[in-house]
C-alpha cells in the first residue's frame, strides 16, 4: 500500500519489554533512517518530527496491532491483505499476485523472492 502495511507475523517469544509491534516499528525506523542518511540528508525532510523524544518519525503512534486467535480469523485477514492491493480504492495490480509487495503469488508458486516469508501452515 502506498501509505500503510499490513503484515501477519507468529510471535516466537519476547524481545525484552518492547510489544512486537513496538519492536519491529523500532527496528525498521532505524533501518529506515540508516538507509535515507546512504541516499541524502534531504531524503531524511518528510519525516523530521518536533516531538522532544524523536528528531524523525517513520510510523504512525500506536498502529493496529490484532491478535489472530483462530485459523478461520487468519485466512479471513490473509484473504484481506492479499485483495487489499486490487481494491478500486488502490488499483495497485489486476490480480493479487500481481502486486509486487504481497505474498499471494507465493502461496500461489511457494517461491519466497523476499527470502523471509513462511506458509501459515508450517
Amino acid at each position: 500500500m502506498p501509505n500503510h502495511i499490513h503484515l501477519l507475523w507468529m510471535m516466537n517469544e519476547l524481545n525484552g519489554k518492547e510489544s512486537p509491534a513496538g519492536s519491529f516499528a523500532k527496528f525498521t525506523a532505524h533501518r529506515f533512517k540508516e538507509l535515507l542518511q546512504q541516499k541524502s540528508e534531504l531524503a531524511l525532510l518528510p519525516y523530521q518530527s518536533n516531538k522532544k523524544d524523536r528528531k524523525y518519525q517513520f510510523w504512525k503512534r500506536d498502529p493496529l496491532a490484532i491478535s489472530i486467535t483462530s485459523k478461520k480469523a487468519l485466512l479471513q485477514k490473509l484473504d484481506y491483505i492479499h485483495n487489499n492491493p486490487v481494491q478500486e480504492k488502490w488499483k495497485l495490480a489486476d490480480l493479487p499476485e500481481n502486486y509486487r509487495w504481497s505474498s499471494a503469488a507465493f502461496y500461489l508458486t511457494g517461491k519466497d523472492e523476499f527470502g523471509f516469508l513462511t506458509h501459515y501452515d508450517e
